[in-house]
């Protein structure tokens, strides 16, 4: 069985856009625990997560794709220092606070890290446990960080979660600890849920590349970005990585935001 994927980036990537979803052999080169976790514990909460999965003890992890992750964020960070200032200044201009947002959010193994993101929000009305999702012409949003949203310039920061080994360049996005969607939390609507965490989080992924990217407010929205991060973890490799970064340096970063 074969899955197409729904963004093209050029006739040279479209001939092989598309994973098999038979392929099962690529769980070790991420690091993944092995898929005999008792049904109950794969379904638990997020309050019980810490118990269950930043116990286990991973396989040994990919080094080719943890060293591809720090050298290419590197790189990057010093390549776009002047985006980063020009940004920082326009934050600061605008508003006071901090530059940076700092929220909790879910890495691998659901262990909780600090997420660093530029701040879009006015200081005082950020949240910061992700309970309230932003919502469209959001009062709360700045004009610089509406600019920044769209352009996903916001998610930059992340690069240095990513030099701390906290995140990887592609992976499913971090989800903040208390997300819910339709007032539910993730983990009681979907009982895969948790294997998604079984991997880094990144800074883009196979969904976000699809077109699922952006705020979820639907059961069904969420349904489906959970398929795709399911899709990438399953037929994980370099190529798949190395194929997501440059459909997201072509145009897969853009966020349809009001």
């Amino acid at each position: 069985m074969r899955i197409d994927a729904s963004a093209n980036l050029s006739s040279s990537l479209a001939a092989s856009d598309s994973i098999d979803t038979n392929n099962r052999g690529s769980r070790d080169g991420l690091g993944l625990p092995p898929n005999n976790v008792p049904s109950g514990e794969r379904r638990s909460a997020p309050a019980e997560y810490d118990s269950i999965l930043c116990r286990v003890d991973l396989p040994a992890k990919s080094w080719v794709k943890h060293a591809l992750d720090v050298t290419l964020a590197v790189i990057a960070l010093v390549s776009i220092a002047p985006v980063l200032v020009v940004v920082a200044i326009a934050i600061r201009a605008e508003t006071k606070g901090p530059i940076l947002f700092r929220q909790k959010r879910f890495g691998q193994k659901a262990c909780q890290f600090d997420v660093l993101k530029f701040r879009t929000m006015y200081a005082d009305k950020g949240d910061f446990t992700g309970e309230l999702a932003t919502k469209p012409r959001d009062p709360r949003v700045t004009r610089v960080g509406r600019i920044l949203r769209r352009a996903s310039l916001d998610e930059l920061p992340q690069l240095i979660n990513v030099i701390r080994g906290e995140m990887s360049l592609v992976g499913p996005r971090p989800h903040a600890v208390h997300m819910r969607v339709e007032g539910v939390r993730y983990d009681s609507a979907f009982g895969k849920y948790i294997d998604r965490h079984r991997v880094k989080p990144g800074i883009t992924g196979w969904a976000q590349v699809n077109g699922s990217r952006g705020e979820v407010r639907t059961l069904e929205v969420a349904s489906r970005r959970l398929e795709l991060d399911l899709q990438y973890i399953e037929n994980w490799s370099l190529w798949l990585d190395i194929r997501i970064l440059l459909k997201t340096a072509f145009g897969g970063f853009l966020t349809n935001y009001d």
